[in-house]
């Protein structure tokens, strides 16, 4: 049996008697082809089976129309949705998406990234690993012009796009409504690194509402976690469960780790929310899930997606560089449900 084989232009030179490089134009519609010779090269390499290499194409043009995304995982929802706006976006534009994952791995990160320059990505999305402390594995894209935005887990200080929500506000309104529901000794989980301002922000929001509403902040309720996990909640809850008295309250900056804190307080015969509320963020499905409902923070982790994927494509298809600039999304607000409610 004769092996199979990938139709080059080459075959299809062959077949009509003509030179590659007039078979190579044909297929681009190149202005120095007749549309009859169009028309029959086009005709015949369909019928042949070709199909283009695209990859070879780029590396040739050092442009292979693909966005590189490196995030922590794809496990998260909100990561997932990240993923599917950037992909609705890349695809219209007949760009495709490689994604990487770091695990939250600095080393991972730098492994990853340096994976995504050798493979001439034309653009990188990234959100940033939660070891990450230093971003000089980022400089090969700035400095060879291709288009780099950090998403949601951005570094403090670094020239190129964001697109961030305001974390800030976010960590306030939680906290805020924690507070009217009658709460006064309320807990806070936070993690990273002060690299990235997320977390950090978030933790500025739930002080200043705490300050602004006569509320002591005190650190025995401020828990620093080493990830964003069930079982890093669950440890993080019965610490805070030991403690006399117990708070009253939880702002947790992750739907994960509520839902940690809600199945804790029930193991330990705890009632949420008559002794003990919560809020999450992200309203992941599970926050709808899990009895009782999960209050949290909305976050529109897709249309980040589109408009970090917007940002590559369009500084891609620019003769010139636009200065770089923050996308900040501020309609995020309070889902009140069962586990806040007075």
């Amino acid at each position: 049996m004769e092996e199979n084989k990938h139709v080059t232009i080459y075959d299809i030179a062959e077949r009509l008697n003509l030179a590659t490089s007039t078979i190579s134009r044909a297929l681009k519609d190149h202005h120095t082809i007749s549309d009859k010779t169009i028309k029959k090269v086009k005709k015949t390499a369909e019928e042949m089976g070709f199909v283009p290499n695209t990859l070879a194409a780029g590396l040739r043009g050092n442009k292979t129309r693909t966005i590189g995304v490196l995030i922590p995982t794809v496990t998260q929802p909100f990561l997932s949705s990240l993923i599917s706006g950037i992909e609705i976006t890349a695809q219209k534009s007949d760009y495709t998406v490689i994604i990487m994952q770091s695990h939250d791995s600095y080393e991972e990160e730098v492994n990853m990234a340096k994976s995504l320059y050798s493979n001439r990505v034309s653009g990188v999305i990234c959100s940033l690993a939660m070891e990450t402390r230093d971003t000089a594995h980022f400089h090969q894209f700035s400095n060879n012009n291709i288009p780099l935005v950090f998403v949601d887990r951005v570094p403090k200080d670094y020239n190129t796009f964001r697109v961030v929500i305001d974390n800030y506000t976010a960590g306030y309104k939680a906290t805020k409504h924690l507070i009217e529901q009658g709460c006064i000794r309320i807990a806070h989980l936070t993690a990273g690194s002060e690299l990235g301002n997320l977390y950090n922000e978030r933790k500025r929001g739930y002080i200043e509402a705490l300050k602004d509403h006569n509320i002591s902040v005190e650190e025995e309720l401020i828990i620093n976690l080493n990830s964003v996990t069930y079982e890093e909640g669950v440890k993080a809850s019965n610490a805070l469960f030991d403690l006399k008295p117990m708070p009253d309250g939880l702002f947790a900056p992750g739907d994960i780790l509520a839902v940690s804190a809600v199945q804790t307080a029930k193991k330990r015969g705890i009632k949420v929310p008559e002794e003990f509320k919560v809020i999450g963020f992200n309203n992941d499905p599970i926050s709808q899930i899990i009895d009782p409902n999960l209050s949290t923070i909305t976050h529109p982790a897709e249309k980040m997606g589109k408009a970090a994927a917007e940002i590559i494509i369009k500084n891609l298809k620019s003769s010139k560089n636009d200065d770089a600039k923050e996308i900040t999304f501020l309609n995020t607000e309070v889902l009140a449900r069962e586990s806040s409610q007075k």
